[in-house]
């Protein structure tokens, strides 16, 4: 399986880039800074420098993106535009940047697309303001949402939408509840990785789980959660 990881340098990205490469994978890394290029090509991913929020202004963005997706099997979005980032970067990361790479994946004929929201989004649809929540992240849940709404209207991608909960750094425990119904809890990134893993596994044997589902620490073994998802 060829995977295209965006944002590759980012936390769950290293880690899913490592269990894939791993279990004998060809993983790709996109990535802005070319700093960052020997940390990937340590887990076993292999970088390529390319600046999405840059493209996305650009007149032949989704072809040059789709240049670096050549005979993928999937691709996965887990750039973002990080902390300290304001509104406008979360729009033209966390939005534009998915929408590009589904624009470049249908170019270069990618059948399958996981992206990595965010738990909450459904709490700003339809122009509603949570309260207690800052504008920024208010933005920032915003685009997860268009993004989704984006790709999931699309015909010519398998998608699957994964919205983890909120994200620890502690050791993944292998168990996890994932279901279109989470809200709420938290995750560590190591079992977000697995879980992506496991649902790329599913999308590309062409087995689409459930198109959007929520995912919070729990107590079902990874692969069985799944394989029921």
């Amino acid at each position: 399986m060829r995977i295209v990881i965006a944002g590759g340098h980012g936390k769950i990205a290293q880690l899913l880039g490592r269990l894939a490469a791993d279990r004998g994978e060809e993983v790709v890394g996109l990535v802005r800074n070319p700093d960052h290029a020997e940390d990937l090509r340590d887990l076993g991913v292999t970088p390529v420098v390319r600046d999405l929020e840059g493209l996305v202004t650009a007149a032949d963005g989704p072809a040059e993106l789709a240049a670096d997706l050549t005979g993928a099997d999937v691709v996965v979005f887990a750039a973002g535009a990080g902390p300290g980032s304001g509104a406008a970067r979360k729009d033209s990361v966390d939005r534009a940047g998915a929408v590009l790479l589904a624009d470049a994946a249908e170019r270069a004929g990618v059948p399958a697309y996981l992206l990595v929201s965010s738990i909450g989004v459904d709490r700003v649809r339809d122009g509603a303001v949570p309260d207690g929540v800052d504008e920024v992240f208010v933005a920032y849940l915003r685009a997860k949402l268009a993004a989704e709404e984006d790709l999931l209207s699309r015909d010519g991608l398998r998608v699957c939408v994964l919205r983890p909960a909120g994200l620890l750094d502690d050791a993944g425990t292998g168990r996890v509840q994932l279901d279109p119904g989470v809200d709420g809890g938290t995750v560590p990134r190591e079992d977000v990785a697995a879980v992506v893993l496991a649902l790329l596994d599913r999308l590309v044997a062409g087995d689409a789980p459930a198109p959007v589902l929520g995912l919070a620490a729990g107590a079902t073994p990874v692969a069985e959660a799944v394989a029921q998802a």
